[in-house]
């Protein structure tokens, strides 16, 4: 995928490529330090995703629907230092797809470039607190950000959820899907968040319904 990372310090774009470059599926074709430099690369070149700190000096996030009148099929991933509720509302809002800080786990940055290449929305964990704590419904913000009327899990959210229905931690989960178990625990909060259920049985009991493990298998389990 083509990635283009916007941010007005060069320190933390060097940190960001050096992240992402760890992933051969990433391909760093260019960065930007203002608005305006992030709008022409957006317009001359082919980019699937964008890494973004709409709240560095020279960026606004009136930026995000300019880009995103140039290229729809654009994801937007915002990457910042901000934890107030409003400003990650008003960012998806404006047409961001996933939002993670400065400050979380490597994994879940380079996940959320995975995820929101593949169409998914995704969370750091420290966002989803956020999104919790306010209230905010990720699924119903407006039809313009989130169009789809059914529940969108990924596949790696299907993954963790049969994991978690057949009784494994998250620890074992981790080890089982090669990730750090502070990822696997952002994807339990991310599935939880989007089918609106609260705790471990919850998962259990979509899982069944969902037909994604045999209750019988997981009857079995529960009583041995």
């Amino acid at each position: 995928m083509n990635v283009v990372i916007g941010d007005s310090n060069d320190i933390i774009r060097l940190g960001l490529k050096t992240v992402l470059a760890t992933d051969k599926s990433i391909k760093i074709v260019g960065e930007a330090t203002n608005n305006e430099e992030f709008i022409q690369y957006i317009e001359n070149n082919k980019v699937n995703v964008a890494v973004l700190d709409y709240t560095a000096p020279d960026f606004s996030i009136d930026v995000v629907p300019e880009v995103l009148r140039i290229n729809k099929n654009l994801k937007i991933v915002a990457i910042t230092p901000e934890q107030n509720p409003n400003i990650i509302l008003d960012a998806l809002r404006s047409g961001v797809k996933s939002y993670v800080k400065k400050d979380c786990d490597l994994d879940e940055i380079l996940d959320s470039v995975q995820q929101t290449y593949h169409g998914n929305h995704f969370f750091c964990g420290k966002i989803m607190n956020i999104i919790r704590k306010a209230s905010i419904d990720v699924q119903h913000l407006d039809d313009a950000v989130y169009s789809c009327l059914s529940v969108s899990l990924s596949e790696r959210e299907l993954e963790v959820i049969k994991y978690i229905a057949e009784g494994n931690t998250n620890v074992e989960i981790a080890k089982l899907l090669f990730l750090s178990p502070h990822t696997v625990n952002t994807h339990r909060k991310n599935i939880m968040t989007k089918l609106g259920i609260k705790n471990t049985a919850g998962i259990v009991m979509y899982a069944v319904k969902s037909n994604i493990v045999s209750p019988n298998k997981f009857i079995f389990s529960v009583e041995n």
